[in-house]
């Protein structure tokens, strides 16, 4: 659902402002978990009271003896066997840390992207690969990636009331092409893809200048259909404001 944006004033959209998402930023949103560790407490030390030293009386000169006892030889030690080696763990790939998502391809738009305006061409990309859709709120531009190839984009309304989109890496959850909202009294929402529990979703709308969402993020009709037949349950989108790709060097020059 969209209302006006008194705070609207950017008709044009560049698209060297780009595609949303660090190169680097990875799929499977991440958050460090730090333990906190407790040293364990020592013993008590003990005082150990100090002895007076004792008094000696010079003691008479004793003479050597008239033959030294015979040196005992020092004991031959036998060494330990050496420890079995222990087996390094083998890594499990389902454990391993999220990992860049390499963007090889972008759609070769010439000129700025107006409100309404979207662009669909899988000329060239990969028939399967990961998907990933990139949001950049700062650019107003959403963009769909398969197998790192740029294969949609879209200029997009955003939420800038008191209901902001929020930042952050989330997997799609639900998708319904005919939702309409529970919330916002039956307000059609085409082609929904929801990001999280509290009905921030990915729909279809009339994406006009000076309009806002309630948080939701809203791609023209025709775009979200085309991006509703890409995607699936489980793949991931990433919401940045003003993050820019690289295409990889690599990529670029194959």
């Amino acid at each position: 659902m969209a209302a006006r944006n008194p705070l609207s004033s950017r008709p044009i959209i560049s698209r060297i402002a780009g595609i949303g998402l660090l190169g680097a930023m990875a799929v499977a949103g991440a958050f460090a978990v730090h333990a906190a560790i407790t040293p364990v407490a020592g013993e008590p030390a003990t005082e150990i009271a100090a002895s007076p030293a004792p008094t000696t009386k010079p003691s008479e000169p004793v003479s050597a003896p008239a033959t030294l006892p015979a040196p005992v030889p020092a004991p031959v030690a036998t060494p330990a066997p050496a420890p079995s080696p222990t087996p390094m763990p083998v890594a499990d790939p389902t454990l391993a840390g999220p990992q860049p998502y390499i963007v090889r391809h972008i759609l070769p738009i010439k000129g700025a992207m107006h409100h309404g305006d979207w662009y669909w061409d899988e000329s060239g990309a990969p028939a399967d690969g990961p998907i990933l859709i990139t949001v950049d709120l700062e650019a107003q531009v959403l963009s769909i990636f398969r197998g790192g190839w740029e294969i949609g984009t879209a200029v997009i309304l955003y939420g800038a009331d008191a209901k902001p989109t929020p930042l952050g890496t989330y997997p799609i959850t639900q998708k319904d092409a005919n939702h309409v909202s529970n919330i916002y009294t039956g307000a059609p929402m085409p082609y929904m893809l929801r990001l999280t529990d509290d009905g921030v979703s990915i729909h279809g709308s009339s994406v006009i200048d000076g309009y806002m969402t309630h948080g939701c993020i809203g791609v023209p009709i025709p775009f979200a259909k085309q991006l509703y037949g890409a995607v699936k349950v489980g793949d991931h989108v990433i919401v940045t404001r003003g993050k820019l790709i690289q295409p990889d060097a690599a990529a670029k020059d194959a």
